[in-house]
């Protein structure tokens, strides 16, 4: 599925439209270069699971965590690690996450779960396009229930 996202606002409403639509557990990676909108729409998504207070971009700690209905979200930005091994010292094992959210997963190479849902964010012209694909059945059936909530928010897939 692919969603034309004109503006900033465009890309939050498609964060809240993921965050009431996803199944539980989820693990969704974001990719896209430097200002694509991963940090926005990660943050419109937490807001829309009821995280309260300053949702920081994960840039420098590597890993944010959320309190969220029925667990905790993961939010990780990968960009500044240099070697897979790393995520080993950050703690990532337990059973608490309840939603991963993985900016430059291709850094994280095999240490990180399977993506239910890949987002593929990029510049297009003065906004942005989401790519969003499937990873597995529960995000196939994510996709199916998203098709929807998007339409209702004024949102239109391609």
């Amino acid at each position: 599925m692919r969603i034309a996202l004109p503006d900033s606002e465009a890309t939050e409403a498609l964060g809240r439209a993921l965050a009431s639509t996803r199944p539980q557990p989820a693990v969704v990676h974001l990719q896209g270069d430097l200002g694509a909108g991963k940090s926005t729409l990660a943050r419109a998504l937490l807001r829309e699971l009821g995280v309260q207070g300053p949702v920081r971009s994960p840039t420098y700690t590597l890993v944010e965590r959320y309190p969220v209905p029925g667990g905790e979200a993961w939010h990780l930005d990968l960009y500044r690690i240099g070697d897979a091994g790393e995520l080993d010292f950050l703690g990532l094992d337990g059973d608490e996450a309840t939603l991963w959210l993985v900016e430059w997963p291709e850094r994280g190479a095999k240490s990180l779960p399977a993506a239910d849902l890949r987002v593929a964010l990029a510049q297009d012209g003065s906004g942005r396009l989401a790519g969003l694909e499937a990873g597995t059945p529960a995000g196939a059936a994510w996709l199916a229930a998203l098709a929807d909530s998007v339409r209702l928010r004024g949102l239109s897939p391609e």
